[in-house]
């Protein structure tokens, strides 16, 4: 039977489940799609005409919009409801999920202040306790905050005494945020706020009485979500004042549309804000603050590094000196000692010198050490450093090939926090002392998973220009190559971002259920430091679906599936990865997921922060910059008559980063493309975001989603 054909009986017994479309199995007919209004709209780009139909659905408040949403969700809800399979993953998937999970504490005084999650409560609760074997206490249960999860507690930050934390509420998640100050002694919320917080830290000054913080102008009414982004500028919050009381610190009228942040350095001594408009590069900026338990608010602003050429992060200070991490002639990165009243960089003592082969991924100042966490191939590794530059060694790791993150240190406490994870191993806290060099496990959970079941290897592959990329894979111990396994490919492939390896509960459960599961570092992404980076951006975007492509046949080519069994997952500019690889490669892959993606290019500046995106993708707004969105947008390749893999693409009525009409038109868009009866479904969730879901939802959401896939990819439920 031909892979069409198999596609074709799969779909018709699917709608016999689902009691939708139900008709003649022998000749089975397309899924009855909720018609989409379309529109005579035809936008001219240099003499382009380019057909927008449903660029109507970009008004998030158009009366037609929230049926058709409505019609579509119900659609895919009862498709999914009769898979099987679907349930046997939701059901494996809340079992494995059932675990505890915890955060590095951050270190204040004597207090360690945490999240953590006893297993399935839809959000990690904020605890705080004195010293690494004190009683813990709960400061925050966000759980208690809204009904099922809809608002979350996106970011906490103690004071310097740790008599408070100032933590951020989003309402569904958003990027939107609203600060707050918790009293730590009384366990009360102090009754001032901060509204209209996006793309901002939290940083206190060294006497805890007040906090720097980055705002824009409160948006029009019900236009939140879409809104373009522009004039941000840095605040300072007293606690105990109205918000109408704060100080202006800093605002670049001339640069309305970069993004402003504020640091404190830990000894209290110096503000440092930095400047951003690109992904990758910012300017830098100082204010001596003066005596720290008196600091100077109205301290002049001196610029140290204003050609927006180079990343530019402080890590730390040492007298009149300041530890950066940059890229400045380094693309792998390096640490050097900046004087702040001459920075040039010929001034500079070069601390950590750049490691060829060895990203620099951070940085941090440690009990009066330099901390470096290097990626080497995308595994992780410590070293210790002397601020003089000497290396005093590296930190074990529990594992070879695996994942640093959360580093959690201070520059007068002499042990450093840092979990630590893999594919196949759950997240685990480790505690070091910097003094001593000993370890020990600060947390690690229980799982009722055995990674002895499974292998990981990273093997390397050729792709267009003769380039090698890594790829992981992850499978069953044993494993037939006999090119019928279910496989999920996984990408990523901008912004400088490396996806790392990790332990999912639904990776491990497509594992369980005899699925390979395979991740490479595409191009676009940081893997190789800035010129990995930039070989798959702007105009060398078509890089990163040419190394997706070529990772797709390499797994077909090597036995490990068929372009039957083969399934591409991507997020957010993931998603954008999985929309155009599915128009380029129709009949490469056997199912499709796009999640919260990027997916018309030509318009993506228009809402919210995809202006701050302009850096990696160019704006159709220009001439050149147009030829090559144009050549790769998804919605604008889609093609009528094409029979599409099944595809299901999600978004959410409160992402405000990738707004959902990106989702609305693609989805309106390759519904009536689609020249087969393999399903098209879209979901739109709500009281969730881009890059928040409480996890009841989370767990719909991975069973709908990886069980769509396995079933259409031919995996059987157990």
């Amino acid at each position: 039977m031909s892979k069409l054909s198999n596609l074709r009986r799969a779909a018709c017994i699917a709608l016999l489940l689902s009691g939708i479309g139900i008709g003649n199995c022998a000749q089975p007919t397309a899924l009855a799609y909720p018609p989409a209004h379309r529109d005579n709209i035809v936008n001219d780009y240099f003499g382009t005409k380019v057909p927008a139909p449903y660029q109507w659905m970009e008004n998030l408040t158009d009366p037609r919009l929230a049926p058709w949403v409505a019609a579509e969700n119900q659609l895919t809800t009862h498709y999914l409801a009769g898979l099987k399979l679907r349930a046997a993953f939701y059901a494996k998937l809340t079992k494995l999920w059932n675990y505890p999970k915890q955060t590095s504490p951050l270190q204040r005084g004597s207090l360690l202040f945490y999240r953590r999650n006893s297993g399935i409560q839809n959000q990690s609760v904020l605890y705080m306790q004195r010293g690494p074997t004190g009683t813990p206490h709960i400061l925050l249960d966000p759980n208690s905050f809204s009904h099922h999860g809809g608002t979350a507690l996106a970011a906490y930050a103690p004071s310097p005494n740790g008599k408070y934390v100032a933590y951020a509420l989003a309402k569904g998640g958003s990027d939107w945020q609203t600060i707050y100050v918790l009293d730590v002694a009384t366990d009360k919320t102090l009754p001032h706020s901060v509204r209209w917080v996006k793309f901002s830290d939290i940083s206190w000054t060294h006497d805890s009485k007040g906090f720097f913080y980055s705002r824009y102008p409160q948006p029009p009414k019900g236009q939140a979500i879409s809104q373009r982004l522009k004039n941000q500028a840095l605040y300072y919050h007293r606690i105990n004042q109205h918000q109408a009381q704060d100080t202006l610190i800093y605002r670049r009228p001339d640069l309305s549309e970069w993004v402003i942040n504020g640091d404190v350095s830990e000894n209290g001594r110096y503000l440092f804000i930095t400047l951003a408009f690109h992904t990758t590069r910012n300017e830098l900026y100082v204010a001596s603050l003066g005596n720290p338990n008196h600091p100077k608010l109205n301290a002049k602003i001196r610029p140290l590094f204003t050609k927006d050429d180079a990343s530019y992060v402080p890590i730390g200070t040492e007298g009149d000196s300041v530890f950066i991490q940059t890229d400045l002639k380094a693309p792998l990165g390096r640490v050097a000692a900046v004087d702040i009243y001459h920075p040039a960089p010929a001034d500079w003592r070069v601390v950590v010198p750049e490691q060829k082969n060895a990203l620099l991924d951070s940085a941090h100042m440690a009990y009066g050490k330099i901390l470096v966490h290097r990626m080497v191939v995308d595994k992780a590794r410590l070293d210790l450093y002397t601020t003089g530059g000497r290396l005093i060694g590296p930190i074990k790791l529990p594992d070879q090939t695996g994942t640093v993150g959360g580093i959690s240190t201070r520059n007068t406490k002499k042990h450093i926090y840092f979990g630590f994870t893999s594919f196949l191993r759950p997240g685990e806290i480790v505690r070091y002392n910097v003094g001593s060099g000993k370890e020990s496990v600060f947390f690690r959970p229980t799982v009722p998973f055995n990674p002895n079941h499974y292998s990981v290897q990273q093997i390397f592959y050729q792709s267009t220009g003769g380039v090698r990329v890594p790829m992981f894979i992850v499978a069953r111990k044993g494993i037939a190559l006999d090119g019928k396994n279910p496989t999920i490919l996984y990408g990523y492939g901008g912004f400088d971002v490396t996806i790392p390896p990790y332990f999912s509960p639904s990776i491990a459960t497509w594992l369980r259920l005899g699925g390979v599961y395979a991740m490479p570092n595409l191009r676009g992404g940081g893997v190789y430091g800035q010129s990995w980076h930039q070989a798959g951006m702007l105009q060398n975007k078509q890089n990163v679906f040419d190394d997706f492509a070529n990772a797709a046949h390499w797994l077909i080519d090597h036995h490990y599936t068929s372009s039957a069994h083969l399934g591409i997952m991507g997020y957010s500019n993931g998603g954008l990865l999985t929309g155009a690889s599915v128009t380029e490669h129709p009949h490469l892959f056997g199912a499709v997921y796009i999640g919260h993606g990027v997916l018309d290019m030509l318009r993506f500046e228009k809402f919210s922060g995809g202006e701050y995106w302009i850096s990696e993708y160019g704006t159709a707004s220009k001439a050149k910059d147009f030829k090559w969105l144009a050549a790769y947008s998804p919605l604008q390749n889609l093609k009528k008559g094409v029979c599409y893999p099944p595809t299901i693409i999600t978004t959410s009525t409160d992402d405000d980063r990738v707004v959902p009409s990106n989702a609305y038109k693609f989805a309106a868009q390759m519904q009536r493309d689609q020249g087969c009866a393999n399903p098209i479904l879209l979901h739109t969730a709500t009281a969730t975001s881009h890059i928040y879901m409480p996890v009841h939802k989370h767990l719909r959401h991975d069973a709908d989603n990886w069980g769509f896939m396995g079933h259409a990819l031919g995996m059987k439920a157990p």
